[in-house]
């Protein structure tokens, strides 16, 4: 090839490569490392109120990346890889200081669910062989404290749970939804046991897609129970469907087929509930082991509160399995990570869908999607997603192996990474307001005022929303939530300084007991949330 051919060759390279560049930079939202190491991988996450992050994998993996404390192991006769094992499963996360302290767990949460209760603590029930029938709680505290998991010994499930889902209750109770060969539901604190669900073993099909079901709790105290491709309401009061809805078109939803779901924000008079449901593997991939069957990019859009609800279609700019739908604090909604072929499962998935979609509720039917700026790294099986309260995405775990596997193609993942969406850019950093005065306390109801600082002059309405902290495991948050409150215009407070009036959800059904972040946002921006116990 002559000079002047490969001069041509070498230009345009480089044209193409500065346009794919351009191309990625150009997009909204940035992506920090924060963790090279975290020890383990998250297969199970949850935010506490202390700013502290649990990461939770399996007992039964073998050798972690993260010792535990001198004299704290784990003997298990029946652990076929680690019998005598010094390593730690979990971990408490800073994501302020990155600093990361072990956390000793004794039971399989292989597959478990969670959910926090009332007085902040983590509710984590079920998994794999001995912690099949377990019930764990940890309450969280700072990362110098001393807190760490706790087996319950006197009480334990009904039957076993496996890729069961949990979801709290208006009465602060949790119900526990399905599991593998379990379509039943049962109640933490305990009622009477387990409580037949037919609908479960109805929509199972030959690939088990009713595992880890969608269940979101509806402003009217019913339940929206959604697995495979169907959904009813459930009155867990009396233990009854009242109600069935249209099927989802698109094939199979739910584990193994893996889509994600949300319910929208809560707002208004708050008798509104609307369900999105995206994505999903289509049916036979996980059977057939086909990696590379191309993924849905359909998703379904429902008011479940209607009374003739229908599903409204439209399709994502990818196809996705195992996307993780986090409710952002502004009320759009971030579908990040996942795949574009194959199903959920070990090595079951390929070509990883690195690109992020914020997903706008208010938009018409064909612009609620925009692609955000890519990651560079696969987040696969076994990877989560959680709202930070400073308005960050904490992104972890990616394990499609059986135990830890770094040489693959798709090697286990200890790094965590920080996801900021475009309302964190500098070029809005003057619109970010700033909790100055918040209650620690809230009742249902309550008018109480929040006083913030902006550093230009409010020109609109600053919302004041409650987002609580879901459990994230499986491309779906367990008990995930936000909610808008009645606000009065800001009023200026001086020095720079506004008033808000705001009015407290009205009961558990709009909002169930617990702890909240309350984040105010301004013109789209949303402050560093203020934690707020909300109850009677």
């Amino acid at each position: 090839m002559d000079s002047s051919v490969s001069q041509q060759w070498l230009l345009l390279l480089l044209t193409s490569t500065a346009v794919i560049v351009f191309a990625r930079a150009d997009l909204p939202g940035t992506w920090e490392l924060l963790v090279e190491n975290a020890g383990v991988s998250s297969m199970h996450t949850a935010v506490t109120r202390f700013n502290t992050v649990v990461l939770l994998d399996r007992t039964n993996i073998g050798p972690s990346r993260k010792m535990l404390r001198k004299g704290h192991c784990r003997s298990d006769p029946k652990d076929a890889v680690l019998k005598h094992d010094c390593y730690a499963h979990s971990v408490l996360f800073d994501p302020k200081t990155n600093q990361i302290r072990p956390l000793m767990i004794n039971t399989d949460t292989w597959c478990s669910s969670g959910q926090f209760l009332p007085d902040g603590s983590l509710l984590q029930t079920g998994g794999d062989l001995d912690g099949f029938k377990k019930i764990r709680k940890f309450d969280p505290c700072e990362l110098n404290g001393s807190c760490d998991w706790v087996e319950l010994a006197d009480v334990e499930l009904s039957e076993g749970r496996w890729y069961s889902t949990n979801q709290i209750l208006p009465d602060g109770s949790v119900i526990i939804v399905g599991g593998r060969a379990a379509n039943t539901v049962e109640y933490y604190p305990p009622r009477t046991g387990a409580v037949s669900l037919n609908f479960l073993a109805d929509v199972e099909d030959t690939q088990m897609d009713n595992l880890y079901p969608y269940v979101h709790l509806l402003p009217n105290g019913h339940l929206f129970i959604f697995a495979n491709n169907k959904a009813v309401s459930y009155d867990h009061v009396v233990d009854k469907i009242v109600r069935e809805y249209p099927q989802l078109d698109g094939g199979p939803r739910n584990y193994p087929s893996a889509g994600s779901s949300a319910m929208l924000a809560l707002d208004g008079d708050y008798s509104t509930a609307v369900i999105v449901v995206c994505g999903g593997a289509q049916y036979g991939a996980f059977i057939e082991r086909s990696t590379d069957t191309p993924a849905h990019g359909s998703c379904g859009r429902i008011v479940a509160t209607s009374p003739d609800p229908v599903w409204e279609m439209e399709d994502m700019p990818f196809g996705r399995i195992m996307g993780d739908m986090v409710m952002l604090s502004t009320g759009d909604v971030l579908i990040i990570n996942g795949a574009q072929a194959g199903a959920q499962g070990f090595e079951q998935a390929s070509n990883p869908c690195l690109y992020p979609l914020l997903y706008r509720p208010d938009q018409p039917v064909g612009l609620r999607f925009m692609t955000l700026n890519p990651g560079t790294v696969p987040r696969m099986y076994h990877s989560t997603a959680n709202l930070l309260p400073d308005g960050r995405v904490l992104i972890a775990g990616s394990n499609p192996h059986y135990f830890y596997k770094f040489n693959a193609e798709f090697p286990t993942e200890l790094r965590l990474e920080a996801f900021s969406p475009e309302y964190l850019g500098p070029d809005r950093a003057n619109l970010r307001p700033v909790i100055e005065g918040v209650p620690e306390t809230v009742r249902y109801g309550e008018r109480f005022d929040v006083l913030v600082s902006v550093s230009l002059p409010v020109v609109g309405i600053v919302e004041v929303n409650l987002g609580n902290a879901p459990f994230a495991t499986h491309s779906f948050s367990q008990g995930q939530r936000l909610v808008k409150l009645a606000v009065a215009p800001s009023v200026p407070d001086g020095d720079g300084r506004y008033r808000i009036s705001c009015t407290a959800p009205p009961n558990g059904m709009v909002a169930p007991p617990g702890y909240y972040m309350a984040f105010a946002v301004n013109q789209g921006v949303p402050s560093v949330a203020r934690w707020i116990h909300l109850g009677s």
